[in-house]
């Protein structure tokens, strides 16, 4: 889901909230935010595609500085929309949030010289029950805008949905 606050500007600058508490309530998209996290990655960088299966995350996504390319994929067994997957532009001039619930991988591409990417989380980080699927997996078919992207080595050698289908999250009402 795509959150567009609003900004209010004036000749000083701009202001906005990018979170509050009430007005995510009332569209029932409040989470318990635990962690916040920023990273700065260099034009071409490609991170993702990122979930954790067992402690599952809902994520509130944000550019600062730059702009990326920011993509959600469903990666729930058994779900209506298995392997369906959204993307958007985030950037610090258009101020968009990607709201990406629990069951979803992540990634995002820096289509800028350099990008800082803040999200919120749900539940803590833990690097045993992330699971990495393939940025370029086939079956999923992202309509990434860049062809050859920096990747971690973890991003470069993650499996398929097919070769990891068995750790994806289930659906549940």
């Amino acid at each position: 889901m795509i959150v567009d606050p609003a900004v209010h500007r004036d000749g000083r600058g701009f202001f906005l909230e990018s979170h509050n508490a009430s007005t995510f309530g009332e569209c029932g998209l409040e989470r318990p935010w635990v962690q916040d996290n920023h990273s700065r990655s260099c034009r071409a960088t490609l991170r993702g595609l990122h979930l954790q299966c067992r402690r599952q995350q809902t994520k509130l996504v944000r550019v600062t500085r730059g702009e990326v390319f920011d993509v959600a994929v469903d990666v729930r067994r058994g779900s209506p929309s298995f392997l369906g997957w959204a993307g958007c532009v985030l950037s610090e001039d258009n101020f968009r949030q990607l709201y990406i619930p629990r069951g979803f991988a992540h990634g995002f591409c820096v289509i800028s010289e350099t990008a800082d990417v803040q999200y919120k989380c749900d539940d803590y980080y833990d690097r045993a029950d992330e699971l990495v699927i393939a940025w370029d997996d086939p079956q999923i078919g992202v309509d990434w805008p860049i062809d050859e992207p920096l990747l971690s080595d973890r991003d470069r050698t993650a499996p398929t949905v097919a070769g990891c289908f068995e750790q994806l999250p289930t659906f549940s009402f």
